[in-house]
């Protein structure tokens, strides 16, 4: 690890004048990537699993009273949602030398020169972001609303996508398995009678569905508007720039989830009405007899050559539409090889070490909470289009990276 940040990290800001040479003058010379801090997340109502190689002295680092850090956010421009959160959290740093800015102050003064004309032209931002997601047991059975759903309060829908990487998951902590969707007959007003006994302790929404085991070095794909409560492996989640989300368990592992993590993402007005919530969920979807076929995901090999092999770990189309993608990138020892891919992506690398670019790259043992590291990159559209040199400098261990993508860069379909 080099260097360190300040103690808070909004202290970090950079001034608007100049971001944008500073920014154009790094990708100039490393040929498209941008080395990025790690940006740290809280959840007050969830235990953290342990496996984000953050130290244990900093799991509440942002202090007792907002919950311990279960998750690393990658590449982000999305705040996170949380009370009481500091001004930056959730976003990425870019570290150019002594100077700091965040991810999307980059974006918005670089536009397409990072990611490309076609997702400037059209969403005006990076749109998606991915995160490390660490838990020691299962979180409530939740969904995430769609864009229409989000839009009532001026907010965005969230798809997204789970990955089990094999060098995050030693121990599965104390439920690897997920809960997903509802078991086929399941009734609405089935669903409202969990509602309605919400204070009463356990609701019981968990007995109308159906967990699946979650396995190491697979992965899911999951709509809006879909419930699941994702067990206890850490995850790697691709996702939309969005933090929204409803709760439909009032209990887990004896520990309350109060109402208003289910209405947060809704209309005021609609915070008591119970037959609102339960038509937020895509009943046709919940329901699928054919749950797992249509969002499983095993490893597709997307490329490989001498001492590389490049694999597909997230794809697929969500009602229609492709809203990220992701590769995990294996160099074996001793091995270069140059990388093309068709958009910008956010990378972390999961083990060894080596060089992206003539950079240092390396997956480091422990990180404090204001240390910098050599893990995390954003590469610009045009630089991945040039192509990325990996290179392993180990004699013994391989180097894993992790890059996931924009929407609509050509992913496989998942049938």
């Amino acid at each position: 690890m080099k260097g360190s940040l300040p103690k808070t990290t909004h202290e970090l800001a950079v001034r608007n004048q100049g971001v944008q040479n500073i920014v154009m003058s790094e990708v100039a010379r490393t040929q498209g990537i941008l080395r990025l801090a790690p940006c740290w997340v809280p959840r007050s109502f969830l235990q953290p699993g342990l496996r984000l190689k953050l130290h244990p002295h900093d799991t509440y680092a942002y202090g007792l009273d907002r919950g311990g850090i279960d998750e690393r956010w990658f590449s982000s421009t999305t705040e996170a949602a949380n009370e009481n959160r500091t001004p930056d959290e959730g976003l990425s740093y870019c570290v150019i030398g002594t100077e700091r800015c965040t991810l999307r102050q980059a974006v918005k003064e670089c536009g397409s020169a990072l990611i490309g004309s076609r997702l400037w032209s059209k969403y005006g931002k990076w749109p998606v972001y991915a995160k490390f997601f660490d838990n020691m047991g299962p979180i409530p059975h939740h969904m995430h609303q769609d864009d229409a759903q989000a839009a009532l309060v001026g907010l965005e829908g969230k798809p997204e996508a789970y990955y089990f990487p094999p060098q995050h998951n030693a121990v599965g902590n104390n439920f690897p398995h997920t809960f997903m969707g509802l078991a086929p007959g399941t009734t609405k007003s089935q669903v409202r009678r969990c509602l309605e006994r919400w204070n009463e302790g356990d609701n019981g929404i968990l007995n109308l569905s159906q967990a699946h085991r979650l396995q190491v070095g697979t992965g899911w794909i999951m709509e809006p508007r879909v419930l699941h409560a994702p067990g206890s492996l850490c995850t790697y989640e691709p996702q939309w720039g969005s933090d929204v989300f409803a709760m439909y368990q009032s209990l887990v592992e004896g520990r309350a989830v109060p109402w208003s993590l289910v209405v947060k993402d809704m209309p005021r007005e609609k915070h008591r009405d119970l037959d609102f919530i339960v038509e937020q969920l895509d009943w046709d979807k919940n329901v699928d007899p054919q749950f797992k076929a249509n969002r499983y995901l095993e490893p597709r090999v997307a490329s490989e050559g001498d001492g590389f092999v490049d694999r597909w770990v997230i794809y697929g189309k969500m009602n229609g539409f492709e809203c990220f993608s992701a590769k995990e990138l294996t160099v074996e020892p001793g091995a270069t090889c140059t990388i093309h891919d068709r958009g910008a992506y956010g990378l972390t690398c999961v083990q060894g070490q080596g060089s992206i670019n003539g950079e240092p790259l390396s997956s480091p043992k422990i990180i404090r909470f204001h240390a910098l590291t050599d893990d995390e990159y954003f590469c610009t559209e045009d630089g991945a289009r040039r192509g990325v040199q990996f290179t392993n400098t180990s004699t013994t261990e391989p180097l894993v990276c992790l890059r996931y993508f924009g929407p609509e860069i050509g992913a496989p379909t998942i049938a």
